[in-house]
């Protein structure tokens, strides 16, 4: 959320992201009503600590009187003490209608996106950050796409699946499920070799907790919500591990704080169909592996490519063909202020599948988490909020079977023969 000081202070500038964003002219109007909303907070708190200065001067009075005998002289005092207090009675209650409306217009607004995002309205319009170079996978004659391998070497159930919970459930089986495990543990194995203190945090969320990362009321209609509960499935690890640090103020000298996570992840993705979403390309369940930092504002976007980075290492590693995107305004998440996007090419699709998403918040999750430092002055501050996928693995398997598939079965990544126990599924 973006703090009220920088609205005041940045209003044009903040303007000019949300029309980055392609919000509307009045749309971004709210911007203007912020500042008026928060001008009637500032006048109705006055008049009400004038109130309250007031009650404490007549009562101040009052005493005196009793004091020196002349209780009799405290008759107007009393009937103006009653005056005053039906004022401050409904200045407490415009100011608390007024906070409301104010937070509901502020925890609309999306975070002010960096200097460096590129204008643009959609995922057509995203620059290449770094291209692949080298020569794309050739395959050979009758070549499968993933969701054909995964029938034909039975490791991945897509109608048994659907059968237990519905479309967009793989089930994996045997060798998938082995590959599946191994990817998770590589991943988390990478992690730790990073410095990152691994995690294994609750699967659901309350309320609070997805406001205070974003996810509401942004993507409401995304998460599945337990409604007699009230809890939410969480849609990546990022939610429950940053908000270890809800309601904290750390000490400046534990920053950066480095953490990753392996977890399930849920989405309800809207309905769609066609190759694109066929498969392993779009589910509703799938696994994860999250890394998030908590940094200095000063060193956040040097910590920003250090994990871009790393995932960029892993995906080297794996032998995977992949590119770098920067997100344009339009394709920006709500919550972020520059995100980096990492596809791997699928070559049995002949396309760019999205795995990784990294990005900085800046003080836009700290805000509504209220995680601060303490710097060396001893003032709080609000700290830096960084997260990406490292990686996701729905997209990776499917890239994996189609790329390295042979007429003789399906070659592994050699980082992951240790893990797996075997060379190839046949």
């Amino acid at each position: 959320m973006l703090q009220l000081k920088d609205i005041e202070n940045s209003a044009e500038e903040i303007k000019a992201s949300l029309a980055k964003r392609n919000w509307s002219q009045q749309a971004i109007h709210i911007i203007d009503e912020i500042i008026e909303l928060n001008n009637q907070r500032k006048a109705i708190q006055t008049a009400l600590d004038n109130d309250k200065a007031e009650l404490n001067s007549i009562a101040k009075e009052i005493g005196d009187l009793f004091k020196a005998g002349k209780g009799s002289q405290t008759t107007d005092l009393k009937s103006r003490v009653t005056q005053v207090k039906e004022s401050a009675e409904k200045d407490e209650l415009l100011l608390s209608a007024t906070l409301q409306a104010l937070d509901e217009k502020l925890i609309s607004v999306p975070n002010t996106l960096h200097s460096s995002v590129p204008a643009g309205k959609s995922e057509t319009d995203n620059e290449v950050y770094k291209a692949w170079t080298k020569d794309l996978p050739q395959l050979h004659d009758g070549a499968l796409p993933h969701w054909e391998l995964a029938e034909k070497y039975n490791i991945i159930d897509f109608k048994l699946g659907a059968l237990i919970a519905g479309s967009g459930f793989p089930l994996f089986r045997g060798k998938g499920s082995r590959l599946q495990r191994a990817l998770i543990s590589y991943f988390l194995d990478e992690g730790n070799k990073a410095g990152y203190e691994e995690i294994v945090p609750p699967l659901m969320v309350n309320e609070d907790s997805a406001k205070a990362t974003g996810q509401l009321p942004d993507k409401e209609g995304q998460m599945y919500h337990v409604t007699k509960d009230d809890l939410y499935l969480i849609p990546t690890a990022e939610v429950p591990i940053t908000n270890m640090f809800r309601d904290q103020i750390v000490d400046e000298k534990e920053l950066p704080i480095k953490l990753t996570g392996y977890t399930p992840c849920f989405r309800r993705e809207a309905g769609s169909y066609g190759a694109h979403v066929k498969g392993l390309n779009r589910v509703h369940q799938f696994d994860k592996v999250e890394i998030v930092q908590i940094e200095h504002p000063d060193k956040s976007y040097e910590t920003l490519y250090s994990m871009i980075a790393h995932v960029e290492q892993i995906l080297n590693n794996l032998n995977l063909p992949y590119r770098i995107l920067k997100l344009c305004g339009g394709d920006t998440g709500f919550t972020s202020a520059i995100t980096y996007d990492f596809e791997v090419y699928s070559a049995a699709q002949g396309r760019w599948l999205e795995v990784s998403s990294v990005s900085n918040f800046e003080t836009f999750q700290s805000n509504r988490l209220k995680l601060r430092y303490k710097d060396e002055s001893g003032k709080n501050q609000f700290a830096h909020t960084l997260n990406g996928s490292a990686l996701a693995l729905a997209r990776i398997i499917a890239c994996i079977l189609e790329n390295f598939q042979t007429p003789d079965g399906i070659i592994m990544p050699k980082v992951l023969v240790k893990y797996l126990g075997f060379e190839k599924i046949d």
